[in-house]
Parts: structure tokens; sequence; C-alpha cells
């Protein structure tokens, strides 16, 4: 009889740890439903903020510009080669050595630009890297006036979101918030 109520017991303390267990797991889930969680489409941003169209705008100009003389450089390379191999056999060993030379000189000249305008650390990077941090800034400024004014906890990318509700979609939101920052700048100066 004592073996029986010990298996009671243990049954009884058993259930009771299941059910703490389910209370603390559903725990999570009811709090949950208080947190606002809210989401925006940063490719739309992106579409649709003017300041990222004159960004892309200026460094399209700009990689056009350097891609033109990096050109330039490379047609005047390959002529310089092309009249030394014609001119080669004809030409004094001293002519040959001063076309080389210059052929050398050239080739450095092309590369050096490549890494100063293109490089990892090139001016276009620079440029670029310089262009999306301020407007970035912005983005995370107006994203997080919306969060705060709409009492939103958390605000998510849709890049990796399978679904979002669209009453918690807040792109028009931040898109208004940013013209709005951008027309403060653009005024104020």
């Amino acid at each position: 009889m004592h073996y029986k109520n010990y298996i009671l017991e243990e049954i009884v303390n058993l259930y009771k740890r299941i059910i703490i267990l389910i209370f603390s797991l559903l725990l999570p889930v009811f709090s949950f439903a208080q947190i606002q969680i809210g989401f925006v489409q940063s490719e739309r941003i992106r579409a649709e903020y003017e300041e990222f169209k004159e960004a892309e705008s200026e460094l399209q100009l700009e990689f056009r510009k350097v891609q033109f003389e990096f050109q330039t450089m490379a047609q005047r390379l390959d002529s310089l080669k092309s009249v030394f191999e014609t001119q080669r056999l004809m030409s004094s060993p001293e002519r040959r050595r001063e076309q080389e030379a210059e052929i050398a000189n050239l080739e450095n000249q092309v590369n050096d630009f490549q890494t100063q305008k293109v490089g990892p650390q090139g001016e276009l990077y620079q440029k670029q890297l310089q262009l999306e941090t301020q407007i970035i800034q912005k983005v995370q400024r107006a994203v997080n006036k919306v969060a705060i004014d709409k009492g939103y906890d958390y605000i998510l990318d849709s890049v990796s979101l399978l679904y979002g509700k669209p009453t918690h979609n807040l792109t028009d939101d931040v898109l208004y918030e940013l013209r709005r920052l951008t027309d403060e700048t653009t005024n104020s100066n």
C-alpha cells in the first residue's frame, strides 16, 4: 500500500512538473502578444527614396569617368605595344629598351590607376561607402522615429521575412519620415 502511495505521489509530481513546463513554455507566447513588431521593405526604400537614386546616379557618373580614363590609358598602352612590336626588329637595342621602359612605365600607371580608383581602398569605393553611410544613417533615424512614434519594439527588414501582416508594414511611414528629414535639411540650408 505504501508503495502505491509513493507511485501515486510521483505521478502527481510528474503532472505538476508537466503543467509547470507547459505554462513556462506558453508564458512567452502570451507575453509575445504585447510586443509590437513591424517591418520595412529596404529594397523599396532604396528604389523610391530620392537620395538613394541621386547617390546611385552620382556613382554611375564617377564610374563612367573613371572607365573612360582607364580605357584611354589602356588604348594608349595597346598602341604603344603594337608600335613596339611592329618596329622592334628595325629599332636599335637602345631604342627597344626605351620603348620597353615606356611600356613598363605605362603599365605601372594603368595598374596604379586601377588600384587608386577602383581597388578595395580606391576612390570610388570610398565615395560609395561615404554616400551609403550617410543615407543609411538617415534611414536608421527615420526607422527609429517611426518605431518610437508608433510604439514598435522591433522593426525588421523584409529581406528575410517570409510573411508580414500588411498592417505591420512600415515602409510608407519610413519613406514619409525620410522625405520629411530631407525637406528639413534642405530648408535649413
